[in-house]
This record gives structure tokens, sequence and C-alpha cells, in this order.
């Protein structure tokens, strides 16, 4: 059983950055395709960014350019490098591990860009 435990959300400023992690206890991440997910407020949630299990990479066109998703599998964790942030980036930003039929989900971290 995987657990996964989102960090480094916050408040900041339109234009500003912020790294996210998701720190993974329980077993090991390497085989595990990543990603992040963001939900706003009365809004569905929406794939930010994934990265593969030999570290292909996906992004949303929102985030295109000013994100960058990346792994540390000795570590076992998951960033999201956010820079020119904007209000709409607002949400709650989850961290999903999966890898055939096995899924699991962190407990989000709030991220809030001022305009």
């Amino acid at each position: 059983q995987v657990q996964l435990v989102e960090s480094g959300g916050g408040l900041v400023q339109a234009g500003g950055s912020l790294r996210l992690s998701c720190a993974a206890s329980g077993g090991t991440i390497s085989g595990y395709t990543m990603g992040w997910i963001r939900q706003a407020p009365g809004k569905q949630r929406e794939l930010v960014a994934i990265i593969s299990s030999r570290g292909s990479t996906n992004y949303a066109d929102s985030v295109k350019g000013r994100f960058t998703i990346s792994r540390d599998n000795v570590k076992s964790t998951l960033y999201l490098q956010m820079n020119s942030l904007k209000p709409e980036d607002t949400a709650v930003y989850y961290c999903n591990a999966h890898r055939l039929l096995s899924v699991y989900w962190g407990q989000g971290t709030q991220v809030t860009v001022s305009s």
C-alpha cells in the first residue's frame, strides 16, 4: 500500500513560483506512472502533468512552458515546479500514482495565486 503526502502549497502572487512535492511511503514508486491533478472550486478535476516510470512527460496545454514535473525514485518523491503562476492556477493539487489496477491519491495541497 502506497501512501502519498503532498506539500509545498501556499499563497503566492501572480507571476511567482511554487514547488510542490509528493512523498511516497509504503513502497517504491519506480514502477508507477505519477501525476499531478488539480481541482478548482466548482470545477472538475484536471490533469496538470504526468510522468511515466521511464520519465516521459506530458502537460496540460494550460501549463506548458510554465510547469515542470519530475521524479526522484531514490527519494520516492514526485515534484511539480510551477513558474509564472496565474490566478487561474488556484486549486487543490493532488498527487496520483497508478500502475495496472493500483491507484493511489494524496490528500491534496492548496495553491492560491493572487492577482
